[in-house]
C-alpha cells in the first residue's frame, strides 16, 4: 500500500493547494486532492500522474462532514495517510454594519468548522496508524484583524486556535500539527487576471510563490521529531510587517 497525502481545499492548479499536491507527488506519496470543483481537481491529478506520480481525485465540501470522513475513507483504502493539509478557505470581505448573519457564519464554518472536521478526522485515522504531519494554511488575518476583514479575521483566528490545540493535545502522540501563516499577497489565478497592475508595482518576488509555499510545507513534513515547529509565518522580502 502506498502512504498518501490528503490536501483539502485544491482549486486552480496554480494555487497553494496545487502546488502542495505537485510537491508532495514529486516526493513519492499518493496524493488525494479535495475540492469542490471536479475539473480543478482532475487537471492537478493529471499533472502529478505526467510527472509519475499517483493522485486521486475526490470531490468534497469541507463544511460537511460526512463529505470529510468520506475523504478519509478514501484515502484509507489507498494507503495510511502521512500529511494532511487543510487548504480550505474564502477570503471575503464587507464593512462591519453591512455583515449580515449568512456572510459572518459561511466564513465561520469554511475556516472553524471545517478545520475542526479536517482536523479531528485527521486524528483518529493518522495516531493509530503511527502519526505524520498536520498542517493548516492560516494567513494574515489569523494574528490580526483589520476592517474589512473582521468576519475572515475571527474565522482564521478560531482556526488557528483549533491547530494550537491539537499540537498540544497530540504532538507527544506523534501527531505533528503545524500552522503556516501566509503573511502577504500570493502569486495565483485572482491576483494575475484582475489585479495585474498591483502584480507589477509588488515587483520581482513581491508576491508569495506557491511552488515556495509548498516547499515550506514539506520541510515541515520532514523535521526531525526533536525539533517540531508549531507556527510558520512567510512573507516576501520586501513585505512589511
Amino acid at each position: 500500500m502506498a502512504n498518501t497525502a490528503i490536501v483539502m481545499g485544491v482549486g486552480a492548479s496554480s494555487g497553494v493547494g496545487g502546488a502542495s499536491c505537485r510537491r508532495f507527488g514529486k516526493e513519492g506519496l499518493h496524493v488525494i486532492a479535495a475540492g469542490r470543483t471536479r475539473a480543478k481537481l482532475d487537471a492537478v491529478v493529471a499533472e502529478i500522474r505526467s510527472a509519475g506520480g499517483e493522485a486521486t481525485t475526490v470531490v468534497a465540501d469541507a463544511t460537511v462532514q460526512a463529505d470529510t470522513v468520506a475523504l478519509f475513507e478514501a484515502a484509507a483504502r489507498i494507503g495510511p495517510t502521512r500529511l494532511a493539509v487543510y487548504n480550505a478557505g474564502n477570503n471575503q470581505f464587507r464593512p462591519l454594519l453591512e455583515m449580515d448573519e449568512a456572510f459572518f457564519t459561511d466564513l465561520w464554518k469554511i475556516c472553524a468548522l471545517g478545520g475542526f472536521f479536517f482536523g479531528q478526522e485527521a486524528a483518529r485515522r493518522m495516531i493509530p496508524g503511527g502519526g505524520g504531519t498536520l498542517l493548516f494554511t492560516g494567513a494574515t488575518a489569523s494574528i490580526r484583524a483589520r476592517p474589512p476583514f473582521t468576519a475572515f479575521a475571527s474565522a482564521k483566528a478560531a482556526e488557528r486556535a483549533i491547530a494550537h490545540g491539537m499540537a498540544r493535545e497530540f504532538g507527544a502522540q506523534g501527531l505533528h500539527v503545524g500552522h503556516v501563516i501566509i503573511d502577504g499577497v500570493i502569486d495565483g489565478d485572482q491576483v494575475n487576471s484582475r489585479f495585474p497592475a498591483f502584480k507589477e508595482a509588488k515587483g520581482d518576488d513581491g508576491m508569495l510563490h506557491v511552488d515556495a509555499i509548498a516547499d515550506a510545507f514539506w520541510a515541515l513534513h520532514v523535521q526531525h521529531r526533536s525539533a517540531w515547529t508549531l507556527e510558520l509565518d512567510l512573507r516576501p522580502f520586501k513585505e512589511s510587517f
